[in-house]
């Protein structure tokens, strides 16, 4: 608005609130780059997580549950209430309830994008469950700080990157909690989403990182 900010990459409803106020315009949404991708994670001190297993399993069960509510189209009018008032966004809900149906106008003449699976999803999504924290997910992760020479000295390598996953991915809690909940049907069989996509045509296949790597044009900065 103020001619200080070239570009930049959040989430909803700032990218429509720049559309919304006619200053400026979406080049794509983040799931053109990366079909279905992770986004904010929950972490938990592992001590605190050690003291009080059932507090633990306890918030992992009330954030399914919330998740679960917040995907059904039925219930996305109250949730639309409730984040844009005064204690979460502070916006206009017409700002906000055409993201949260998945109708986007790009703005400075871009076709509208309108698809209910391209807007915000909380529990699951066409290839996965959002709520689990996929381990190749995090190998991902760990994948690009070591391509970017992130972390230097303490990542040396992908079977480094993997015994770390290992150490700090507590998926088998949110599999404890999800059982017990009742979610059953939902819980993933497998700790990877498989073969990830990106939009440049790149892949990278959890099972084999080094792969994906060595197939980069750019590697490091």
């Amino acid at each position: 608005r103020n001619g200080t900010m070239d570009a930049f990459s959040t989430g909803d409803p700032w990218p429509y609130r720049i559309v919304s106020d006619n200053i400026g315009f979406m080049s794509c949404l983040t799931t053109e780059v990366w079909p279905f991708h992770p986004e904010e994670y929950l972490a938990i001190r592992a001590d605190w997580v050690d003291k009080n297993p059932k507090a633990t399993k306890a918030l992992l069960k009330g954030l399914m549950e919330a998740q679960q509510w917040c995907d059904k189209p039925e219930n996305r009018a109250e949730l639309i209430t409730i984040v844009s008032g005064r204690n979460y966004f502070n916006i206009p809900k017409d700002v906000i309830t055409p993201p949260y149906q998945g109708n986007y106008q790009m703005g400075d003449g871009k076709p509208a994008i309108q698809d209910f699976n391209k807007g915000p999803l909380y529990w699951k999504d066409p290839i996965g469950n959002v709520s689990y924290p996929y381990k190749s997910h995090d190998l991902w992760f760990l994948t690009e700080s070591i391509r970017w020479g992130f972390h230097q000295g303490q990542i040396q390598d992908i079977a480094q990157a993997k015994a770390l996953v290992d150490k700090v991915n507590r998926e088998d809690i949110w599999r404890e909690a999800a059982q017990e909940a009742g979610f059953t049907a939902d819980i993933p069989t497998s700790t990877s989403r498989g073969v990830e996509k990106f939009f440049d045509g790149i892949t990278f296949d959890p099972t084999n990182p080094e792969a994906y790597l060595q197939s980069l044009t750019i590697k490091k900065v």
